[in-house]
């Protein structure tokens, strides 16, 4: 009975520690989500406001963001299940369509309002959709 009650008491311990890896491990979806939002702000600042100081201020603060972004990312202790695979399909679709809505935005579609509302739901669809996935596994 007593090996029982090891192995009972064992196998709760290792309940509590999967409870609490899987607990931390859903700063990922936040981290996702964040930048998900940011392309929402990110991407028309970048197509709408021309000019110096519209270049200096989108840049520095969106250095700041992804900085900001990066320390929160290394300061985590434990790596999600599928992380690195869920981030470099994330970070790929999003550089793609950022790519695109810069290349499409700045050129045929300037200056237009109802571009940059749909480049930037664009661009934060794949950061959006690896959260929500990483959610529904955690």
């Amino acid at each position: 009975m007593g090996e029982q009650t090891a192995a009972t008491a064992s196998l709760k311990g290792i309940e509590q520690i999967e409870a609490t890896v899987r607990r931390r491990s859903r700063w990922h979806a936040g981290y996702l989500w964040t930048f998900a939002a940011w392309q929402l702000a990110l991407v028309p600042a970048v197509l709408l406001w021309h000019g110096r100081t519209g270049t200096l201020v989108s840049t520095l603060t969106n250095a700041v963001v992804v900085m900001g972004l990066s320390l929160f990312t290394m300061r985590q202790p434990v790596v999600p299940r599928g992380y690195r695979n869920r981030q470099l399909t994330a970070i790929g679709a999003w550089t793609a369509a950022y790519l695109l809505a810069l290349g499409l935005g700045l050129t045929v579609f300037a200056d237009s309002v109802a571009f940059a509302a749909v480049a930037a739901l664009a661009c934060a669809l794949p950061p959006a959709a690896a959260a929500w996935q990483g959610m529904r596994t955690a």
